[in-house]
């Protein structure tokens, strides 16, 4: 049978046991064996076997659990206040005042937390009541905060560079590292688009409650002192070469230990409810990549990637015509499934193409994280959309036309990586 016929039709499987409801690493891990079963000479269990154990034994990947339980730890500590205080003096004379501390205390979250949901929640948790109480619009507050909360995705530590990292086969220190200019230059860029709005809509800005000297402001600073050195300890850890990606997470599980110590928030209880947290959210990331390993092992022998790399090939598209197709692909794909399912159920197939276009794989894990990142606000499965909705209690349609503007933001910092490549390329070689 033609593989593109059996390929087409494991999709439609696929997409009906996830609309089921049926667990996404075990959907993965089902069409798999049906593949391999009916379609390929080999034993489908001793193919599960050897490849779920290879793709949960890499060492690479044990600093994903350390990343989530670092998060985890600092979602229960007064972290979020303390940010708010110390940003909001800085904030109150740019167009658009107040509005900007979602953007910067999703941009400094960010640095500490990996995961884009936590971001939205914990920023969102001090934000949204005390903006809503000041009298700014809804949707600009819902809206900055789900665009700039999708940077937990882009400034590392990120969970999901890990994963493709680990998919890749490429360096994770220089994959966080590639990360932390487009990371600045998109907050830059949300911070902007609010700045024109608020220019042209200045009746809807709430009045300045008052102005600080430079010393008060610098002394309400001095609460950003903690989560400034959490995160010069994993990120310079890095850069530096004295640790990798791994030693860095651990170094940062130990900083926020004594952060949540020294604010007074750490004890058994929250100890306990971290460490279940995290272990819960890494064993669902952990069956999803064992799934999507061993699908990506059937696609292989059903003959999925060489039709794939063919089709591609036959098309005779420029690199840039390529990423413009791998982008919408990625944004409609991005409405059906969470970022770390898209990484690893298409990177074994996506790759060789990406790679036979010349394309820097360091470059495209970035270029793939910002795709991901516009997926987390688009209907019907955008995770962060989900978040603000638990929060607002607002319709997932408003939420996501409040968005909006934040998904075009984000086309345009493609445009700008496309066109000025140094942006991601510079600091990793540098190291």
């Amino acid at each position: 049978m033609n593989e593109l016929l059996v390929t087409g039709l494991l999709i439609l499987f696929l997409f009906a046991l996830l609309g089921s409801g049926i667990w996404i690493g075990l959907t993965l891990a089902g069409v798999a064996w049906i593949g391999m079963e009916l379609f390929s000479t080999r034993s489908g269990g001793d193919a599960m076997a050897i490849t779920i154990w290879g793709a949960s034994s890499s060492w690479t990947l044990t600093a994903l659990p350390l990343f989530i339980w670092m998060g985890e730890i600092l979602f229960r500590t007064k972290l979020s206040e303390s940010m708010f205080r110390g940003l909001a003096p800085w904030v109150n004379a740019l167009p658009g005042r107040l509005l900007h501390t979602n953007i910067l205390g999703s941009t400094i979250f960010a640095a500490v937390s990996g995961s884009s949901a936590a971001t939205c929640a914990t920023i969102g948790k001090m934000t949204i009541p005390e903006l809503t109480r000041r009298g700014y619009p809804a949707e600009k507050i819902v809206g900055s905060l789900g665009g700039a909360s999708t940077l937990g995705l882009l400034i590392p530590p990120s969970i999901i560079m890990i994963v493709y990292g680990v998919a890749a086969e490429v360096s994770i220190a220089k994959l966080f590292v590639a990360g932390v200019i487009p990371g600045l230059m998109l907050a830059a860029l949300f911070s902007g688009s609010l700045v024109v709005w608020a220019l042209v809509n200045n009746e809807k800005v709430p009045r300045s409650e008052g102005k600080l000297t430079f010393l008060q402001k610098l002394n309400e600073s001095r609460h950003l002192i903690p989560v400034v050195l959490l995160i010069g300890g994993v990120i310079g850890t890095i850069y530096s070469g004295i640790a990798t990606a791994t030693e860095a997470a651990a170094v940062g599980v130990v900083g926020s230990f004594i952060l949540s110590a020294a604010q007074g928030s750490l004890n058994w209880t929250s100890f306990k409810e971290a460490l279940l947290g995290a272990t819960r959210l890494y064993c669902m990331i952990g069956l999803i990549l064992c799934g999507a390993a061993f699908l990506t092992l059937a696609m292989g022998y059903i003959g999925l990637p060489r039709q794939l790399a063919e089709f591609v090939n036959g098309l005779g598209l420029s690199p840039g015509a390529l990423l413009i197709a791998l982008a919408i692909f990625y944004i409609v794909l991005g409405c059906f499934l969470d970022g770390i399912s898209m990484i690893v159920l298409t990177m074994g197939v996506i790759l060789p193409t990406v790679t036979a276009a010349g394309i820097d794989l360091i470059w495209f894990g970035i270029f793939v994280v910002i795709v991901v990142e516009m997926a987390q606000i688009t209907p019907p499965v955008g995770f962060n959309l989900f978040v603000l909705q638990g929060m607002t209690k607002r319709e997932i349609t408003w939420i996501a036309k409040a968005c909006m503007p934040y998904f075009f933001v984000m086309v345009l910092a493609l445009l700008l990586l496309y066109w000025f490549p140094g942006l991601v390329t510079w600091m990793p070689s540098r190291m």
